[in-house]
């Protein structure tokens, strides 16, 4: 934890005045703001140009707070809260009164987690409070896993930014919609659905679309600049060699079975054989290939089990409707 408990008093101190505090969890950095005040939760669609009817996150400190946000827990809800919090985890359930519409983009749903991470966890416990936060990006581009990309990409729209250092899980958490009969992941992230199937004891399903707007589903999302083309990882060479030949300033996400191959382009990213280590990374390396200049980057799917599921869902949503 690199935040001094000064900062994270200053920090606490923003959000009761109603500012932005930018602070980072195991995921992502978050923006946060007073999950109760509407006009904070306003300011921070407009720091993002995020759309108002798009739901936000509410971080809370633990699980035995859960039910101050929430009505009508399932047991399954207490289950997975007892199993994976803190942790990288979001679980939509009904929300109470104490969350203002304004929060949940108009739905009576509510995406609620505990973060794992010292810094987030001391912001939480000095503001004694909700946190709603989004990723601390503009919406639509690029997720943040340091401080240095959030004070790059908002500037001044935020009042207050609390360094935790980089993002131990690199890619936003599992969204769960516990609202129903059947739990169902509404975004794929940390933890992964073998996981929550080990611990439910059944299959848990993965909709390619859902009744319950939760973040991370718009159709362009975690979008670098450069335009992100997916093809099948034998293909990775000729389609990126093709590219150059076009004039594109060719960027490559190199998987591990071509790690050897000659390849001509402007930047190549040698992706890690550990999933883990892959959605560390992710973000950080479509950056990267923004930063070099890269106009179009080359990319292929992983296997989509585990964590390769939700680096999957990130690089679609990266490439658009096109992919």
């Amino acid at each position: 934890m690199t935040a001094s408990s000064s900062d994270i008093e200053k920090a606490a101190g923003v959000l009761r005045a109603g500012g932005l505090v930018a602070f980072p969890t195991e995921t992502v950095y978050g923006l946060g703001a007073n999950a109760e005040d509407p006009a904070a939760v306003a300011r921070t669609f407009q720091a993002k140009g995020r759309p108002p009817t798009h739901p936000l996150i509410v971080h809370i400190g633990g699980s035995q707070h859960l039910d101050d946000w929430v009505e009508d827990v399932p047991e399954t809800a207490r289950l997975l809260a007892e199993r994976f919090w803190p942790g990288p985890l979001t679980l939509v359930l009904r929300r109470s009164r104490r969350v203002p519409l304004e929060a949940t983009g108009g739905l009576e749903t509510v995406a609620v987690r505990v973060p794992d991470h010292p810094v987030a966890g001391a912001l939480l416990s000095a503001f004694g409070g909700g946190v709603t936060a989004p990723s601390a990006n503009r919406f639509g581009s690029v997720s943040p896993t340091t401080a240095d990309h959030v004070r790059t990409e908002l500037g001044d729209a935020v009042d207050f930014v609390l360094d935790g250092g980089s993002c131990a899980v690199g890619v936003e958490s599992t969204i769960v919609d516990v609202t129903g009969d059947t739990p169902s992941v509404l975004r794929p992230g940390g933890v992964t659905r073998e996981d929550l199937e080990a611990v439910l004891g059944r299959p848990v399903t993965v909709p390619s679309t859902s009744r319950v707007r939760v973040p991370g589903q718009h159709p362009s999302h975690y979008a670098p600049r450069a335009r992100v083309v997916l093809v099948e990882p034998g293909n990775v060479l000729a389609e990126a060699e093709a590219a150059r030949e076009q004039g594109h300033q060719v960027g490559v996400f190199l998987p591990p079975s071509l790690a050897d191959a000659p390849l001509k382009a402007h930047a190549v990213v040698a992706v890690p054989g550990s999933a883990a280590a892959y959605a560390r990374g992710l973000y950080g390396f479509l950056r990267e290939l923004d930063h070099r200049g890269c106009d179009l980057i080359i990319a292929s799917l992983p296997v989509e089990e585990g964590l390769g599921l939700a680096i999957a869902n990130r690089l679609r949503r990266a490439a658009g409707p096109r992919a």
